[in-house]
């Protein structure tokens, strides 16, 4: 039994049943919120684990909130919404969310998102800093990647972007915020230094660097690590 508590926030009835019954399914507890307001209230009085919210709330947008949420309550966010523009993906995982899920979902893929949301919060704890990527071992601490028994070397510049993955393992990391992260010092951030970076570590990393299985593409917005603590 997990026994975590989400906050559903949605204005939306049908919405909120289909969550509640995926999420009480996977033996979560679940809060609901039809509003901004609402949905702060609830952040700081129920003690969530996990946030799932609506963009297109009635009182306030949904980008407006998730910032003073994830103040409320320092737990993983994740958007679900029916907004498909990248610019609202990117703006909302720049903002802190730790994923976004595009309306209609799969209800398994949601599942699987959150929970590595809720993966990721350990790791960030501290609990764990070795992760495992299929037969890669990442310790992070100590600037290491191995394929099975053997070290892989990488760039400094490679380590730093896979680091940034794997610090969020099962996230979405917007090329804004790696770009920012990795070349600071750059006023020309440009995404093509970025896509160099990642073809060559997919080249070392990935057992098919064609079809990529570690480091997934997020069309338009960032990559994710398909990694386990």
């Amino acid at each position: 039994m997990s026994g975590q508590k989400i906050l559903v926030v949605d204005d939306d009835l049908h919405i909120r049943r289909l969550l509640h019954g995926t999420l009480t399914r996977a033996a979560y507890g679940v809060v609901e919120a039809k509003t901004g307001r609402e949905a702060l209230e609830r952040a700081a009085d129920a003690q969530p684990d996990a946030i799932l919210l609506d963009l297109g709330l009635p009182d306030r947008d949904g980008l407006e909130l998730v910032p003073t949420l994830l103040r409320r309550a320092r737990v993983p966010l994740l958007v679900v919404s029916a907004r498909e523009s990248t610019d609202d993906k990117v703006a909302a995982l720049d903002l802190g969310a730790d994923d976004y899920v595009t309306k209609p979902f799969d209800g398994e893929e949601l599942l699987a998102r959150l929970r590595a949301a809720l993966r990721h919060k350990v790791i960030v704890q501290g609990n764990s800093p070795i992760l495992r990527a299929g037969d890669l071992r990442i310790d992070l601490p100590n600037r290491q990647v191995c394929k099975g028994d053997i070290e892989v070397h990488l760039t400094r510049k490679e380590f730093d972007v896979f680091a940034q993955l794997a610090l969020s393992p099962g996230r979405v990391v917007t090329h804004s915020r790696i770009l920012a992260q990795v070349w600071p010092l750059e006023e020309d951030r440009r995404i093509e230094y970025l896509r160099i970076v990642v073809r060559n570590l997919r080249r070392k990393l990935e057992t098919d660097p064609a079809q990529p299985l570690v480091i997934r593409n997020e069309i338009g917005i960032g990559y994710r690590l398909m990694a386990e603590a």
